[in-house]
């Protein structure tokens, strides 16, 4: 049986959805719904059978089986209770919501309904970070002593949300699907240099057990586009580069051991290893198609969500946590 799917946007990156429901197997979009009438009209002419209209409502209403949200954040929630209590299954761009507790109703409801709830943490698919997350799990790279992380790039500014809010969700969800552990407190400064009141550039520090520490670079205002992360350990060192086409992983057998113990000064010397660099093969698969198909495979109850809606609220706890340390200057505030 074929899950009949309705996509609510059709402006950045709801065209990605209708392509892939589209054409995976098993499904089809019925109707693509957005408040832009030239949107529609490219839609229609891309993909003639399936419907439009200018009200969400109607959309959601209809006979569709799931509802794809792709809309500017502050919409989310409504859109996504709505298609819920309306049977619903629901497929919801990143960030879940914009607030906390609209996160945890969201949640709470798709598990009082028995639906599916599934976040757009789209990185958590790509073979390449699945492979970074088995190569930590192994323990190839040792302890993990710290993790860099940068995305930029000059635009897209947003109107009614911050740069956090826009770019973070993505590295957020890597660290905690790679590390296993949600952090336990962040700190974040910022700047707006565009829009008043909105930031456009900021890095938040990430605080996990174990005294793992992480930082989040996220920009807008960037010349070029930067998708890489480093991840520091006590016996390798692994850079995911996802901008690069063919070698996103390479780690790098490099590090440095202190002395054990000495007696003086002139016996504290450090030890520095300098070894090969490995690049691991990896498929070549896009993640939001494999997203889109496991959503499906979650719809017809044969899977759990991988980016569920406990995570989406874990990562939107972390979203509220560093929008307000970055509101009080870098405070160091704790993760409830």
């Amino acid at each position: 049986m074929s899950t009949r799917v309705a996509v609510i946007g059709a402006g950045y990156w709801g065209p990605n959805l209708i392509r892939n429901f589209s054409h995976l197997p098993g499904s089809g979009v019925a109707l693509v719904c957005d408040i832009d009438q030239g949107r529609l009209d490219h839609v229609s002419s891309l993909f003639p059978s399936v419907s439009t209209t200018l009200d969400w409502r109607e959309a959601i209403e209809s006979d569709v089986d799931a509802v794809c949200v792709a809309t500017p954040v502050p919409l989310h929630f409504e859109m996504a209770r709505f298609a819920l209590e309306q049977g619903k299954h629901v497929f919801v761009e990143k960030p879940l919501t914009a607030d906390v507790q609209e996160a945890r109703e969201l949640v709470s409801l798709s598990e009082k309904q028995g639906l599916t709830l599934l976040v757009d943490h789209t990185f958590v698919y790509s073979h390449a970070v699945n492979h970074v997350r088995d190569i930590v799990a192994s323990g190839d790279l040792g302890d993990i002593y710290y993790i860099s992380m940068s995305r930029l790039n000059l635009g897209l500014f947003q109107k009614d949300i911050n740069v956090i809010w826009d770019l973070a969700p993505h590295d957020i969800s890597i660290l905690t699907y790679v590390l296993g552990s949600q952090p336990e407190a962040v700190s974040a400064q910022g700047n707006s240099n565009i829009l008043p009141g909105v930031e456009d550039v900021a890095m938040v520090t990430l605080f996990f057990p174990n005294n793992v520490i992480a930082y989040v670079q996220v920009s807008w205002l960037d010349p070029s586009k930067v998708r890489k992360a480093t991840f520091v350990g006590s016996k390798k060192m692994l850079i995911y580069d996802d901008v690069e086409p063919l070698e996103k992983i390479k780690i790098y057998d490099k590090g440095v051991d202190g002395p054990a113990h000495y007696d003086t000064f002139g016996d504290f010397q450090f030890s520095y290893r300098y070894g090969d660099i490995y690049t691991p093969f990896l498929a070549n698969a896009e993640p939001l198609q494999l997203e889109c198909r496991h959503f499906l495979e979650c719809v017809a109850g044969r899977e759990e969500p991988l980016s569920g809606g406990h995570d989406g609220l874990e990562v939107v706890q972390v979203l509220d946590a560093a929008n307000r340390s970055l509101r009080d200057r870098g405070t160091r505030v704790k993760i409830k």
